[in-house]
């Protein structure tokens, strides 16, 4: 398998540190608001790495954290008159909810930072003494400049990062570009812990650091995250860990791409930003994930009504296909069909090159196509068979097509497509397609087989 490395801008073949074992971490959610769907990309798609590692035969020791303090939280906390435990509380719920509409699994370990603050203290204590960092008056500073590789995985040398950043201003600091690994408690009441250095509470970029080093160790396989990250915040990470530990952090950095909606970056400022629990209110959540399977996940993707809207066509596409089949057979797994097993090789091919979610679901398709004509062909149940087990399996892949559709229509309906039967029979077309018409709006769509009519839910 070939994965992208951020750190050295080619696609490396995978070689974990240990054979037969996968040690991942990937950025979780600042907990103080529901996710959007530019967070929702690289969960979606971690996820989907995570499913075909464990696929593939690996065991995963899969690592996802919350950031429960940040000064968004405390902002939160103060606008809904209550605590930062309490917000962080209520959307780490929140964030499980939607996941689980994704087909997000739950991680190995979902670490909060707020349960990590003495592994936290410990890495800062460490820099301190190495000399990589720095007290003043109860904030705690990294010395950028002390850790010779800075830069080495946004790949910009330190004085174009310097001018390129929003360099918040402080006299204390011996550098512009030094960042916090703890701040000291602004005012009575903020959440703080005791450190060496009085009351605080850590920096964003220390809290991943001492996770990932207590969870999975001092060096790890895979670090990934969204291209917004790159810089400063896994920069930050390497410099702070491999200073700490004397070691590599990860080997492999993986990035996703930008999300855009109607071709223009989603920002606040626009409008244009989503919760995934408002686009959740219009689309289904799978057609949500399908969507985002359906670009490679280093491509830009653009967000738009009409392209989901394609996602959802095709999704159903594959459905009615698997349920077309299940009517015919039960699932056997493909070991006989010499074009069953062609396509399982294409789909293999297509995630071993850097996780080609788009080729794969081009995969799926493919089978559809195949098999929609073996049904409406001589039938030779084993392929059919092997076809519902290869869409079975490449589905539980990449987190789709678990969900079961509703078959029960409610009376009205039924008489309905009973009524169109009878004009059908008639001859009396005209009236047949006018219920076809009334149908649609109530979102039940009708194919004349061979076999005699189906339906489906739009």
């Amino acid at each position: 398998m070939k994965l992208y490395n951020t750190l050295n801008r080619q696609k490396e073949e995978f070689v974990p540190i240990e054979e037969g074992k996968v040690k991942m971490y990937s950025c979780g959610p600042t907990v103080y608001n529901y996710f959007h769907i530019g967070n929702a990309r690289p969960f979606i798609i971690f996820d989907t790495l995570r499913r075909y590692f464990e696929y593939r035969g690996y065991d995963v020791d899969f690592v996802q954290n919350f950031t429960d303090v940040d000064d968004k939280l405390i902002k939160r906390a103060k606008e809904e008159n209550s605590t930062v435990g309490e917000v962080a509380e209520k959307y780490i719920k929140e964030y499980f909810v939607d996941a689980q509409g994704l087909g997000i699994k739950k991680a190995t370990h979902h670490p909060r930072a707020t349960e990590n603050i003495d592994a936290i203290i410990s890495i800062v204590k460490t820099l301190i003494e190495k000399g990589y960092a720095y007290e003043r008056d109860g904030d705690v500073y990294y010395k950028t400049k002390s850790f010779k590789e800075y830069g080495k995985l946004s790949h910009q040398p330190l004085e174009e990062l310097e001018a390129g950043a929003r360099i918040e201003v402080d006299d204390r600091k011996e550098d512009p570009m030094d960042f916090a690994l703890w701040k000291a408690q602004k005012e009575d009441g903020e959440i703080a812990w005791d450190s060496p250095w009085g009351k605080g509470r850590p920096g964003w970029h220390i809290e991943c650091s001492a996770m990932a080093n207590r969870f999975l160790g001092e060096t790890i396989d895979i670090h990934s995250g969204g291209r917004d990250l790159i810089f400063p915040h896994h920069e930050n990470e390497i410099a702070q860990s491999e200073a700490a530990n004397g070691k590599p952090f990860a080997h492999y950095w993986l990035h996703n791409g930008y999300i855009n909606v109607d071709n223009v970056k989603m920002s606040k400022s626009l409008g244009n930003f989503f919760t995934v629990r408002d686009i959740a209110e219009k689309y289904d959540y799978e057609v949500i994930r399908f969507f985002m399977l359906s670009a490679h996940y280093r491509s830009p993707i653009n967000f738009s009504d009409e392209l989901i809207n394609a996602a959802k066509t095709g999704l159903e596409r594959i459905y009615n296909c698997k349920e077309n089949l299940s009517e015919a057979v039960s699932p056997v797994k493909p070991e006989h069909c010499a074009k069953v097993l062609e396509l399982k090789e294409k789909f293999i091919d297509a995630m071993d090159d850097d996780l080609n979610t788009a080729d794969a679901i081009s995969v799926l398709f493919e089978i559809v196509r195949f098999a929609n004509t073996e049904l409406s062909g001589e039938k030779d149940e084993l392929v059919l068979s092997e076809c519902l087990g290869l869409i079975n399996e490449i589905g539980g892949v990449l987190g789709l097509l678990e969900r079961k559709r509703d078959n029960t229509l409610d009376s009205e309906v039924e008489d309905l497509i009973n009524q169109r039967q009878e004009a059908r029979k008639a001859k009396n077309f005209a009236l047949a397609d006018e219920i076809r018409a009334k149908l649609d709006t109530m979102g039940i769509v009708l194919e004349d087989t061979r076999e005699g009519v189906k339906w489906h839910r739009k």
